[in-house]
């Protein structure tokens, strides 16, 4: 992919054409005698082309047009159209056999065409996306829409891409005052204390680099892996005036050289290149490779007399690790399965389900050893089990200690229980010292942009701890990543297991030296056990952990086929009886084309006389719906995966077979993150026509409701606030380019904010009845408090039938909210009538409200 990148990368520098001549003026030339020749080839050509796109032979058409276009340009305008549209199912059939390097040469010939057109650029785009590419993604949606500001198709793919290249942290981090005048602090301290070079590891928007620049330094570096975020950084120390002061290199610290990137070692190393769990952006990795590569050398012993411009020295200085255990319902549905039935199906027999998230002390590549929460605002709150503890402390300037962090002996911690409840994780988080004065806590209790590490315990099976009760906590730093892990239970003396070892299936073992020998054979009996338990070990997302362990969802699709069915039966008896063709005791076909693990296809089959297909693709999910298949009864005949029956999953939604029809069509609606899912309503129409008579789609209809409310929280997370600059530093335009309108993965009911009107709804998606959806509509809602409308939060009922149906704000939904946060806000009176034009183009919501004058009623 190396050459497609660079020419991808190219593209996006607005590349001229080479092969354009150069302009010389506006002096009349002789215009050019008629080549017959030459205009035969371009008539016959631009004939075949379309006679290709009309047999649908589109590889052809494209190279008939890219010779007429290159011959002829003048005919660019009039075959403009079909050219996109040509180039358009060229690329898809390419994508689709994987020849990707066409796909992109493809493009390249388009752009020279056409290096203007904000249609290629945004398909190109969507191409690079879909691949990883996200920055060269962004660089052509970006062009697309300074070409076409209201082409929507682009800009709904920058604000995709725009959360994956500027997480919304930045903003909270640029909008949290106090951690960035600690760090301004303590770098001018630095600084005028003698470190006057200085290198910034991960520099982001510039700021820290900005800061020792501004504090005196003689020489700043700072280097930036993300393109978009390099760029930006550029951007932002251009505009304040420091470009020629500031070297930011493109490049990975540990790829950097002296002299070949920067011309001598370094005195300071400022970085935040941490996550919650500390080490988990790769710090550690980093300072190894800095000290012994980029850094003067440290400070030897207490003399404070040396010259700090010789010695090298890190800013954030070292930290402190602290961990506590917790109880959350939250937290325990997202990692193991709380549940024994599943639309009236017993999941007994699905064998070990667990989330991707371990918290084991053997690593796995396909594990990651925690995942993150903010825990002052997780759904149904927590409870503490322990106070916290010290899990670890490491000197940042301190390379033997830094080499040493993964080699360092499992460490185990006994902590006393101090309240009776579930053990479902452990919670992390750290002190950063950033001088020997100065530090941030990312703890639960602070008021912080940052979110908590949690390891999720998920072998306990509902262990219960109590009082008097000790937890043994092993701490280890493999592959320098904090691993944390909950393994035994300390009560009355004994010690409980709570992981797999020998040990665990006698909960009652006294502490104590075993015999050698006998824990030998035990560990030997245990590997062979472990492969027997393995072999029915499946891997779900969290969020398939969470929508598993929904039974009111499973319940309302297991009661909405239990109408249809019968429905359709009594149907084909009555077709039969009138002396139709019709056989009555033919199946009845439904098929589930959800995202991910889905056990819709498996609750139609168990209600007999169906034939249901599932769209899930990966051999180990699918030996799990087989398994749960035969405990619950269901005749394996009468359960099928469907995309191994197709050759691609774009052909998913077509007929079962020559001669039937779907009953039932099950579609994955709404996005885990609170959006509608892309492209829903082109998948619906192609499902409507493939229903038999009296069949179904489910949902038939979404309906979306809103509210209005007051809320800071988003106004943060969504954009630097303020006219003032930040420490002096001019970055908020720039970074707020990548503000997106919507906020996703919002969990509304822990969302700090004032509400300011009653629920209302604001839009209607009719799945079975087209002729039922519009584009756009008003809303008026009243105010039911004074206040700032600063954003329109939104979720959705989702409609089976018309009885039955499941709401993705319920307190047990897998699913998130998301919300509209207005541009400007919106002052309000209580009783004031609010008007709110609501679109909705493809899956993105978009919302503008202002003061209606005269009051009317609600809209209907």
């Amino acid at each position: 992919m190396r050459r497609v990148i660079c020419r991808a990368n190219d593209l996006s520098n607005g590349m001229p054409n080479t092969s354009a001549r150069p302009k010389h003026g506006r002096r009349t030339r002789r215009r050019r005698r008629e080549d017959p020749a030459r205009n035969e080839l371009v008539s016959s050509s631009l004939e075949s082309a379309q006679q290709c796109l009309f047999n649908q032979d589109y590889g052809t058409a494209f190279v008939h047009y890219l010779l007429v276009l290159n011959l002829a340009p003048m005919f660019k305008d009039f075959a403009r159209e079909s050219f996109r549209f040509t180039l358009n199912k060229w690329t898809e059939e390419l994508d689709s056999v994987g020849r990707i390097q066409d796909l992109f040469d493809c493009y390249e010939q388009a752009l020279e065409l056409f290096p203007a057109d904000e249609v290629i650029l945004n398909s190109m785009g969507e191409h690079l996306f879909r691949m990883g590419f996200r920055d060269e993604a962004a660089g052509h949606f970006h062009k697309a829409l300074k070409l076409r500001p209201d082409y929507p198709e682009a800009r709904e793919n920058f604000y995709r891409v725009a959360n994956w290249l500027v997480e919304r942290w930045h903003f909270l981090m640029l909008n949290d005052h106090g951690r960035n005048r600690k760090y301004q602090q303590a770098i001018q301290k630095a600084v005028q204390s003698g470190c006057n070079t200085v290198l910034d590891i991960g520099t982001g928007t510039g700021i820290l680099g900005m800061c020792a620049k501004k504090a005196g330094a003689a020489d700043v570096y700072a280097c930036e892996l993300s393109k978009t975020m390099y760029e930006l950084a550029c951007e932002v120390v251009n505009a304040n005036g420091m470009d020629g002061s500031i070297k930011i290199l493109h490049m990975k610290s540990l790829e950097m050289e002296v002299p070949k990137d920067i011309p001598h070692r370094v005195s300071l190393v400022v970085t935040e290149t941490v996550d919650a769990g500390l080490f988990g952006e790769g710090i550690i990795e980093s300072l190894v490779h800095a000290w012994h590569h980029l850094l003067l050398p440290p400070q030897r012993g207490e003399n404070e007399f040396q010259d700090q411009s010789a010695t090298g020295r890190v800013i954030p200085a070292g930290a402190t690790v602290f961990g506590m255990a917790l109880e959350s319902i939250e937290i325990r549905r997202h990692h193991r399965i709380c549940v024994s039935e599943v639309g009236n199906l017993s999941i007994a027999a699905a064998g070990e389900l667990r989330s991707p998230v371990s918290c084991s002390p053997e690593p796995d590549d396909s594990m990651e050893p925690y995942t993150t929460e903010r825990l002052s605002r997780v759904p149904g709150g927590y409870k503490a089990l322990t106070e916290p503890f010290t899990a670890l402390s490491i000197d940042f300037n301190n390379v033997q200690e830094l080499e040493g962090l993964s080699s360092r002996e499992v460490q185990q911690i006994r902590m006393p229980v101090t309240q009776e409840g579930e053990l479902d994780a452990l919670a992390v988080w750290f002190q950063l010292h950033l001088d020997e004065e100065s530090s941030l806590s990312t703890g639960p209790q602070e008021d912080t942009c940052w979110e908590q590490a949690i390891y999720p315990v998920h072998s306990t099976g509902g262990f219960v701890l109590k009082p008097q009760d000790e937890l043994i906590v092993e701490v280890s730093c493999i592959d320098a990543f904090l691993r944390l892990c909950s393994v035994a239970v300390l009560r009355d003396g004994h010690e409980i297991h709570l992981d797999n070892r020998p040990d665990a299936q006698n909960p009652g073992n006294p502490v104590s030296n075993p015999n050698p020998e006998a824990e030998l054979c035990s560990a030997l009996a245990s590997l062979q056990t472990d492969q027997t338990q393995t072999k029915d070990f499946c891997m779900l997302e969290c969020s398939e952990m969470a929508l598993l362990n929904n039974q009111d969802y499973h319940q309302s699709f297991s009661g909405a086929l239990a109408k249809l069915i019968p429905q359709l039966r009594a149907k084909c008896q009555d077709k039969e009886r009138s002396g139709d063709s019709t056989d009555a005791s033919d199946l009845l076909y439904v098929l589930d084309v959800s995202e991910g693990f889905s056990l819709l296809s498996l609750i139609a089959a168990s209600h007999g006389h169906v034939k249901a297909y599932s769209s899930m693709e990966k051999k180990k999910q699918q030996e799990v719906l087989k398994r749960l298949a035969r405990s619950n009864n269901v005749p394996e005949q009468h359960l099928e995966f469907w995309l191994n029956h197709t050759e691609d999953e774009h052909g998913m939604l077509k007929r079962p077979s020559r001669e039937k029809l779907w009953s039932a069509i099950m579609l994955d609606c709404v996005e885990t993150c609170g959006l509608i899912r892309q492209k829903l309503m082109e998948k619906a129409s192609l499902a409507r026509c493939l229903l038999e008579d009296g069949g179904s789609i489910f949902p038939a209809k979404i309906v979306v409701h809103g509210i209005l409310v007051e809320s800071d929280t988003l106004l943060l997370e969504s954009a630097v606030q303020g006219q003032e600059a930040t420490l002096g530093f001019n970055i908020a335009p720039f970074i707020n380019q990548f503000t997106v309108p919507v906020h996703v993965f919002l969990d509304f009911s822990t969302l700090e904010c004032k509400r300011l009107s009653e629920f209302v709804e604001l839009f209607v998606l009719d799945l079975m009845d087209s002729t039922a959806n519009y584009t756009d509509r008003e809303v008026k809602v009243q105010a039911t408090s004074a206040g700032r409308i600063t954003a329109i939060p939104f979720w959705y009922h989702i409609y089976l039938d018309q009885e039955i149906s499941v709401s993705t704000l319920s307190q047990n939904s897998h699913w998130k909210q998301a919300a509209v946060v207005l541009q400007q806000p919106v002052e309000v009176q209580a009783g004031d009538w609010v008007r709110l034009a609501v679109k909705l183009h493809k899956s993105a919501m978009s919302i503008t409200a202002h003061i209606e004058k005269s009051p009317g009623p609600m809209e209907q």
